[in-house]
């Protein structure tokens, strides 16, 4: 699909019109070259302030297809801006989301302290990915996001009487479920305010 944003006429330097889809990254037919360099700056631009909550906007390939330019008020900013404005409200027309950090964890707890911790974790949007054995202890892995894990070693002392550990790594990203991304989308509205 593609979008046609029109910039508004501020005066000179700022009357240039842009389209872009967002899929591929292509010339199109009727652009010149170095159009595309210029409206790179503000997609690029846009992209790193992000569109939802300020977040990076990460995983989008563009297709410059279309461009008009007027012989005296077509500058390099008018097409930053043309640009900027078009990738905004392609990404906002396409549904976005935020990703959230999902962490591996691996939880060595005694066995009496198991199913405490297990529902601690559920308790946290983990999910349990297994569970060994070793010795009196259970050894329990994890992938939980990283938003639940804040002082969790705190907590997992408490919940074994401090005979437990865990150990955490970064897995990869997953979408956050949408009540959570608009309690930060929120919240990052009251703060810009």
């Amino acid at each position: 699909w593609g979008v046609r944003v029109y910039t508004f006429d501020w005066g000179v330097g700022r009357q240039n019109d842009c389209g872009v889809r967002v899929y591929t990254f292509d010339w199109g037919v009727g652009c010149q070259n170095d159009w595309g360099v210029r409206v790179d700056k503000g997609v690029q631009a846009a992209s790193g302030e992000g569109v939802l909550a300020g977040y990076r906007v990460v995983d989008v390939k563009i297709d410059f297809y279309d461009g008009k330019q007027h012989p005296v008020d077509s500058k390099d900013v008018a097409f930053q801006i043309a640009g900027k404005n078009a990738f905004k409200q392609g990404i906002l027309e396409c549904d976005p989301c935020l990703l959230e950090p999902i962490y591996d964890l691996e939880i060595k707890v005694p066995e009496e302290h198991m199913g405490d911790v297990m529902g601690d974790i559920s308790g946290r949007r983990g999910k349990i990915q297994g569970m060994d054995a070793s010795g009196q202890y259970q050894i329990i892995r994890a992938q939980v996001p990283q938003r639940e894990l804040y002082s969790y070693a705190t907590i997992l002392r408490s919940i074994t009487g401090g005979r437990g550990w865990h150990q955490e790594n970064f897995s990869h990203y997953e979408e956050m479920p949408r009540d959570l991304e608009q309690k930060v989308i929120n919240e990052s509205n009251t703060t810009d305010s």
